[in-house]
């Protein structure tokens, strides 16, 4: 987990990145989104809903978002070289991304389509779109529930779950305006069923998407708190002071800590540079998620000699 001053090449591989352990069950969901887009599209077809038909393009984009997901998983795992020393790991924050572009794409698209036909209405036959509605939300009840755990460690499963969550509530939303048709013969039901599935994708996509973002950027951890990483490591024995510390994240449960360490000379003569880094490992490792650290340890004096690297 630690490395000195003199350590390099590439890092060591993990055995695989926080999303490897989902592929099976990223899978079944994408082979449950084929048959319910092709539910959706049919029931679409016979009833003329454009709630139906909404959430039918929503699934044609679930289609492709696990799609990239499936693949980003492929690329991230592949091993590491001389060029790419974390292999292709970030490769899953850009599926997560690219799955943000085409939610909120769909979302623009349902909220123009609802609009048009909340000022034109058409007759939906609401008993036939509640059945087709049940079907959606019964496959998508199956893919969340396979999802449900994967979402929680890794932003590229995150992406594939919102598009299941959003299919979900959309098929739910299509029911509930079947249902006021069948019981007020209010037509409009359907595109306000449409709208408010485009309030549901949008905010859970931008959140996703500001996530992806951060880590593109290298911002900290957000479960990492850098105040108490600086706290434990000045509480180590013969640590004078610290610079440089710099915590990011690859991709998702692969983040990364690199510090320059001021260590006391009388310290670093007296137990010498593996005991100081086996210390420091065991401390951020019983404290903190960090899946990669690197130390560098200098003598009081030393950052002074590199002023153009240490600040």
């Amino acid at each position: 987990m630690g490395a000195g001053h003199q350590h390099g090449g590439p890092a060591p591989r993990t055995p695989g990145t926080a999303a490897a352990a989902y592929r099976g069950r990223l899978r079944i969901t994408l082979g449950i989104a084929f048959v319910l887009l092709a539910v959706e599209v049919t029931g679409a077809w016979l009833t003329g809903s454009l709630a139906l038909l909404a959430d039918a393009g929503h699934v044609a984009t679930d289609v492709i978002g696990i799609s990239m997901a499936l693949l980003a998983i492929r690329l991230a795992n592949r091993p590491t070289h001389e060029r790419r020393t974390f292999g292709m790991a970030r490769v899953e924050i850009l599926a997560a991304l690219l799955n943000c572009v085409l939610l909120f794409g769909v979302g623009g698209y349902i909220l123009f389509e609802a609009i048009d036909r909340l000022r034109n209405p058409a007759e939906v036959p609401g008993g036939l779109t509640i059945v087709f509605g049940l079907v959606g939300i019964v496959l998508n009840g199956i893919s969340l529930s396979l999802l449900m755990r994967g979402q929680k460690e890794s932003l590229n499963v995150r992406g594939a779950f919102l598009e299941v969550l959003a299919d979900a509530l959309g098929s739910f939303a299509v029911v509930l305006a079947a249902l006021v048709i069948l019981t007020t013969g209010w037509q409009q039901a359907d595109p306000v069923a449409s709208l408010l599935i485009a309030a549901m994708i949008v905010p859970r996509t931008a959140k996703l998407a500001k996530e992806a973002i951060d880590v593109l950027l290298e911002s900290a951890p957000k479960n990492v708190d850098l105040a108490e990483v600086r706290r434990h490591i000045l509480a180590r024995p013969g640590v004078e002071d610290l610079h440089d510390l710099h915590v990011w994240t690859i991709t998702s449960g692969m983040p990364v800590l690199s510090v320059h360490v001021v260590v006391s000379r009388d310290v670093l003569d007296a137990v010498g540079n593996e005991e100081i880094l086996h210390g420091l490992r065991e401390c951020l490792g019983d404290h903190f998620d960090v899946e990669h650290c690197t130390f560098q340890l200098e003598p009081h004096g030393h950052a002074e000699h590199e002023p153009g690297l240490c600040h």
